[in-house]
């Protein structure tokens, strides 16, 4: 199951749990879940989840919990969703792993937006829920953090491969993040004098011999100096091979990765660049926009002087007109139920277009030969019919469809060109708009 996944919307930043406990699988399933399910009850708050996900939908109560387990259960393993729609989002995969597996109860937990987690009293009700589940369901190693920040760190992978990452878990330090329980095994692996002594703002022995350690009130700034300092102090003194100061600087490296950067992106493309970053990973997206403000799309080369334009070469001037109609009109049959906008032709619509082309993946997703021989003619004659509708453009037929013409001012425009040179690559969408290339004609009009 996919944990606050999908769709268009733009993904932020959210407080990420992965919690892994044993249970027993011998008793009842009721009595075994009733402590997570109380402490979830007693400390969620305003990200309380309403609903609960089987192979139905259900209103939250403990026995649409159960009833869901049932639903979606196997002879090793049964799973259920829990959400909260409203901010704060919350987003949680309740698992069970049954024998022969190892028993454990599998919680991974999205609460978004981090800045909901701003407030103290928010960040220890947090806590308490999952000191309330580490003290009734044993750990290996569970934590909580910035799910962007995890991400930058390289969790859970941490550099391995995946089947070693898989095989071995988190066993040893590689990272401390905001909220950490550490089990009896990491414990004593770095010992537990030296792990109760740990510099942070909380450090409690569990009765099962887990260690529960946070290291700053708030998780919400993260990435603040403070925060880093703390959690750079907390991490060097359970790695005692680590230098401070390299921690230290690995920290402030990625919280400068995720500093808010301002976008200043080239105006004829504002509107599409700002999409494109919406689709960035959450963690990716400051690099991004960091990215396209220093990028500058090449200027259009699909034009000549109208004093040098190719006169036309058709018999019948109108029909080839109308044949530029009719391959417009197949682009407006291809697009129009993921870009309504396509039917009103208007420079919007170009923008729309291009974005549903770069999100697809189109040129690498689909067969070369339906690209060529028919999406480039589509987008060529729909991008000259724009010009048209929108500049006073006059279309000068041609032939050989690359050499079709659009008048507009003192300048004729190649849109099949323009289309070909468009459909190369991913990256060609962007070099080769639709939108920059109508834009350009429409300084030019006059």
């Amino acid at each position: 199951m996919k944990v606050m996944g999908g769709g268009g919307a733009r993904e932020e930043d959210s407080l990420r749990l992965d919690f892994k406990g044993s249970f027993d699988p011998r008793a009842a399933r009721e009595s075994e879940l009733e402590a997570f399910l109380q402490a979830l009850e007693a400390y969620a708050g305003e990200w309380m989840p309403e609903l609960v996900k089987g192979k139905r939908q259900r209103k939250y109560t403990r026995a649409a919990v159960l009833r869901a387990l049932e639903e979606r259960g196997s002879e090793r393993y049964t799973h259920c969703g829990l959400s909260h729609a409203q901010w704060p989002a919350a987003d949680m995969l309740l698992g069970l792993y049954l024998p022969p597996l190892l028993p454990t109860l599998d919680i991974v937990l999205k609460v978004k937006a981090l800045s909901f987690f701003a407030k103290e009293e928010r960040c220890r009700h947090f806590v308490e829920m999952v000191h309330a589940w580490a003290c009734r369901y044993p750990v290996t190693h569970a934590r909580a953090h910035s799910a962007d920040d995890a991400e930058l760190a390289g969790s859970p992978r941490f550099g391995r491969d995946e089947k070693t990452s898989r095989q071995n878990g988190f066993d040893k330090i590689y990272e401390v993040f905001w909220l950490n329980v550490f089990g009896p095994k990491l414990v004593e692996t770095v010992g537990r004098e030296r792990m109760l002594s740990t510099p942070a703002h909380r450090v409690e022995e569990l009765p099962n011999g887990s260690v529960l350690l946070v290291t700053w009130p708030t998780v919400a700034d993260f990435a603040s100096k403070e925060a880093r300092l703390a959690q750079a102090r907390a991490h060097a003194h359970l790695r005692p091979d680590l230098e401070f100061d390299t921690v230290l600087r690995t920290l402030c490296e990625r919280s400068a990765r995720l500093a808010p950067v301002e976008p200043r992106f080239h105006p004829d493309l504002a509107s599409l660049l700002s999409r494109v970053v919406d689709r960035a990973a959450s963690h990716e997206r400051q690099g991004r926009i960091a990215e396209l403000n220093a990028w500058c799309p090449p200027e259009p080369e699909e034009w000549r002087p109208a004093d040098s334009a190719l006169p036309t070469d058709v018999e019948d001037p109108e029909r080839a007109r109308e044949h530029y109609s009719t391959l417009a009109e197949h682009f407006v049959a291809l697009l129009h139920s993921e870009v309504p906008s396509v039917f009103e032709a208007k420079p919007e619509s170009l923008t729309d277009a291009d974005f549903y082309f770069w999100r697809e993946e189109f040129p690498t997703s689909r067969l070369r030969e339906v690209i060529d021989e028919d999406a480039v003619p589509a987008i060529g004659a729909y991008l000259g019919e724009v010009l048209v509708r929108n500049l006073g453009g006059r279309w000068i037929p041609r032939q050989k469809l690359e050499e079709a013409q659009v008048l507009v001012g003192n300048r004729v425009w190649l849109p099949f060109a323009r289309a070909r040179h468009y459909m190369r690559s991913r990256q060609a969408l962007l070099d080769y708009s639709l939108t920059q290339f109508f834009r350009v004609a429409e300084r030019h009009r006059g």
